[in-house]
């Protein structure tokens, strides 16, 4: 934690507020907690005692989530992160546990499978609806935990722990998935085996076409960054994964682009990285961000100057950070 100027006015410990918040939100006073939280955070902050501030909107986060409360879990989520930015707290071991706890209060709830009568229906609204609700509250607490880090000691893009986080959250609990966003988040993680394994698992409940664009999206993000190991790190592990699942691997014109493309990335061959962007454009046609990736790995992996680097690609990951 930050330094902090010696404590001014007459505030208690933090400890006492958080004993009697406790108590408000065992009775089932939820809202009345809520407002209580939010109020009395607000003065240690301006006393400049951050360190408590964080413990009460800490107690706060996990205790209203641990009840089923989101909206307001989530809520004091997030001024835990803006408590983080203001009492200018380093992103180290102990600040990424604090986070990574309340992250995992955030419920997980499988949706209702098999409904048929008009009030099973009735009942999966509610469920989509909250669902919902889960994934935009961690989110919108992850996303400005994640800006947070970027900006306190961790990696350029964010810390990959909360990437990882984000991104596995998405995966489990959105009712409608997005893929774009999810594999956004894994490849700014380390964990390329567990990525793996979420694009095979979505192989198996996608639509047909899903699957190879899936893949082929994932691996064109790494190369984006100029990140060639864990591109194929994440390739190798697709195929030993579908094969000890004894599953046929896609045999598309998409994934055989792939394939080649990253045998050529490991050579000087920009003739031949141009040559199989042009043969297989037709399959690269079937996303336009394909080419606003190669047109950022061609500049990567060979130096070719984009003609708009600022915008395409860029302004669409500005629009997933939110």
């Amino acid at each position: 934690m930050s330094l902090e100027r010696p404590k001014r006015g007459t505030l208690p410990p933090a400890q006492e507020n958080i004993e009697k918040l406790k108590k408000v939100v065992s009775e089932g006073n939820y809202y009345g907690a809520q407002q209580m939280y939010k109020s009395i955070s607000a003065r240690y902050v301006s006393a400049q005692r951050y360190s408590e501030a964080l413990d009460i909107l800490h107690s706060g986060a996990c205790l209203q989530l641990k009840h089923g409360q989101v909206t307001c879990g989530a809520e004091l989520s997030v001024m835990f992160v803006g408590t983080l930015v203001k009492g200018q707290v380093p992103y180290d071991d102990d600040s990424l546990d604090r986070v990574r706890k309340i992250f995992k209060m955030f419920p997980r709830i499988p949706l209702p499978h098999n409904l048929g009568a008009d009030d099973d229906v009735e009942k999966l609204s509610e469920a989509l609806g909250a669902a919902k609700t889960r994934v935009e509250g961690c989110s919108s607490f992850l996303k400005a935990a994640i800006k947070w880090s970027a900006g306190s000691g961790a990696h350029k893009n964010g810390s990959p722990d909360l990437h990882a986080m984000l991104a596995e959250y998405l995966y489990s609990e959105s009712p409608e998935l997005d893929m774009a966003k999810i594999s956004f988040h894994f490849v700014r993680g380390k964990n390329t085996k567990k990525f793996a394994s979420t694009l095979v698992n979505f192989m198996g409940k996608c639509y047909p076409g899903e699957d190879d664009l899936a893949i082929a999206r994932a691996i064109l993000m790494y190369l984006s960054m100029g990140n060639l190991r864990d591109a194929n790190h994440v390739m190798d592990e697709v195929k030993k994964q579908v094969k000890s699942k004894a599953l046929d691997f896609m045999q598309s014109e998409l994934i055989q682009y792939i394939i080649y493309l990253l045998q050529t990335l490991q050579r000087d061959a920009l003739p031949l990285f141009n040559m199989l962007r042009s043969r297989y454009k037709s399959s690269l046609d079937r996303e336009p961000a394909f080419h606003e990736f190669l047109d950022e790995i061609a500049e990567k992996f060979y130096g070719v100057q984009r003609r708009n680097p600022l915008q395409g690609m860029f302004g669409d990951i500005f629009k997933m950070m939110g």
